[in-house]
């Protein structure tokens, strides 16, 4: 590449890109590292038909499908717990603003396993369910694994929700709230007219991240016999005891699953940013390049 400067004299400039040598180096550790590493798994005693045959098995494919229920149903309930506790930290009211921010820093700072196995537990804690005193239930009848995940990841989700959709209300100009209302608009009117449209632009690609977390965090149902995929995996190779070859086939599917969604995020993020300046959302390529290789070109 050249530049030319104007003036009396013209000087031609020649733009030399100096090779980095440290650079080079890298790259050829990280080529022997991957050669390795799939030298390791060619050479490795793994049947990989067996990863193929119970890729569309029965028990795999139901697997799937429960992972996907405990990850729209987690998901819908994370979404709704974050707006409300988002709009109650920005209360006046300082015992709504502190309960909502109490909620955030307890599910936020606790893992979800141990969530996950204090929900499974709770009627040791919680014996028996009274409807207004006119009949008992046994807690254990009620919490089934599948809701003790449900509400272990919806409510550990909302916490981490709520901080999101925080952050994409506080990033709105309050000129155009404060505009809208000295129009005459009502507060509720404002915030679904104005501010929510600005904010979901912002609110999007963080919560598509937190969906593909959510996919795969569902996984940790397997430990209270949640019959999703990874439980179902481990059904089979307790069976004929292809451990690997099964993790191998609960992979591709989480990776199927993630790479679907992740086309759809930024489908629905060029959709938003229609008609809004700025930069536009990536690409589906480029999105996908960059989440599973690291490539930002």
């Amino acid at each position: 590449m050249t530049i030319t400067l104007p003036g009396e004299d013209e000087q031609l400039f020649k733009l030399v890109r100096h090779k980095s040598v440290g650079s080079a180096i890298a790259a050829v550790l990280v080529l022997l590292v991957i050669a390795g590493v799939i030298a390791a798994f060619v050479f490795a005693d793994i049947d990989y038909a067996v990863t193929l045959k119970y890729l569309f098995d029965p028990q795999i494919l139901s697997g799937v499908v429960t992972t996907l229920e405990l990850t729209v149903i987690s998901m819908l309930v994370g979404v709704m717990l974050g707006v409300v506790t988002a709009l109650l930290r920005e209360s006046k009211n300082r015992v709504l603003s502190g309960a909502a921010g109490f909620y955030t820093w307890l599910f936020r700072g606790t893992p979800v396993l141990v969530q996950l196995l204090i929900w499974f537990n709770i009627a040791l804690v919680i014996p028996t369910v009274s409807f207004f005193g006119m009949w008992t239930v046994s807690t254990n009848t009620i919490m089934t694994p599948f809701l003790a995940a449900i509400l272990a990841l919806g409510i550990n989700e909302g916490s981490y929700m709520s901080e999101i959709v925080r952050a994409g209300l506080l990033a709105v100009d309050k000129g155009q709230a404060e505009a809208a209302l000295a129009l005459g608009m009502r507060k509720r009117r404002v915030m679904l007219s104005v501010v929510l449209p600005q904010a979901l632009r912002i609110i999007l690609p963080p919560a598509g991240n937190q969906l593909i977390a959510m996919l795969k965090t569902s996984a940790l149902a397997y430990t209270i016999s949640v019959s999703e995929l990874l439980n179902g995996a481990f059904r089979i190779y307790t069976l004929n005891y292809k451990v690997i070859e099964l993790l191998f086939t609960a992979s591709i599917w989480y990776l199927f699953m993630t790479t679907v969604l992740t086309f759809l995020q930024s489908w629905l993020e060029r959709r938003m940013n229609r008609g809004f300046a700025g930069e536009a959302a990536p690409s589906m390529k480029k999105r996908w390049l960059k989440n599973t290789f690291g490539v930002t070109r």
